[in-house]
């Protein structure tokens, strides 16, 4: 997805929330000083696949054993199930929030991991980004991107995986571990949820393919352009 698409979706997302793009554009810069350019065509293993996007839901470890999908992105905590379950993780997807030795233990095993800059987590982009080997670390943001840093589309991780896997040339998604309603959440998170929900709904119509997680949910998704 081009920028200039999904930046209508951007301001968005910054309205709604009251985020700062300036924060989300020093967060980006950041990154592109810390990392070095990404080979995507390490990313050609989804190419023509049956990704499975893989979200931390209390689901995942029943999703997973049901699965038949030749590729795992995962994102943020599900790489950990994922590596419980012995399931191979194809491309991680973190801004680094809850586990971030993740990104460690999955980039030392050459798995291309997806570092997230926004305005929030510019601290740990800072602490743990040097850690990290250069080669397998795709830098990405979600305001306009620069030199080597990418976007892809999307807003919070799990949704950032699915348009990451359809850059990718995914032929089809399915998305393990995903729950749209769990009332164990705050109000913030209820809210990316609706907004992750907005963004798959839009993809599927970008990619003439139907979602089984959001069956049920459509009528209620506001629909974005």
């Amino acid at each position: 997805m081009e920028f200039e698409t999904f930046e209508p979706v951007y301001e968005s997302i910054l309205a709604d929330f009251g985020f700062d793009r300036a924060s989300d554009e020093r967060a980006r810069d950041v990154l592109a000083e810390l990392t070095t350019p990404f080979n995507e065509s390490r990313l050609s293993v989804l190419d023509g696949e049956h990704v499975a996007i893989c979200g931390a839901g209390p689901t995942l470890a029943a999703d997973l054993d049901a699965s038949d999908a030749d590729r795992v992105v995962a994102a943020s905590s599900a790489a950990a199930v994922c590596r419980d379950r012995d399931v191979p993780v194809d491309v991680y997807i973190t801004d680094l929030d809850g586990e971030p030795e993740l990104a460690g233990d999955l980039a030392a095993a050459g798995t291309p991991v997806a570092v997230h800059a926004h305005g929030d987590n510019v601290e740990r982009v800072r602490s743990v980004v040097p850690q990290l080997p250069d080669g397998p670390v795709l830098p990405t943001t979600q305001a306009a991107p620069v030199a080597h840093v990418r976007n892809f589309g999307g807003f919070t991780d799990g949704d950032r995986a699915a348009f990451l896997a359809d850059h990718a040339g995914a032929a089809r998604l399915s998305f393990p571990g995903w729950t749209f309603e769990d009332p164990d959440v705050g109000p913030m998170k209820r809210r990316k949820l609706r907004w992750a929900a907005r963004l798959l709904g839009w993809l599927e119509r970008l990619r003439d393919e139907r979602f089984v997680v959001l069956d049920g949910l459509r009528d209620d998704i506001e629909p974005l352009p």
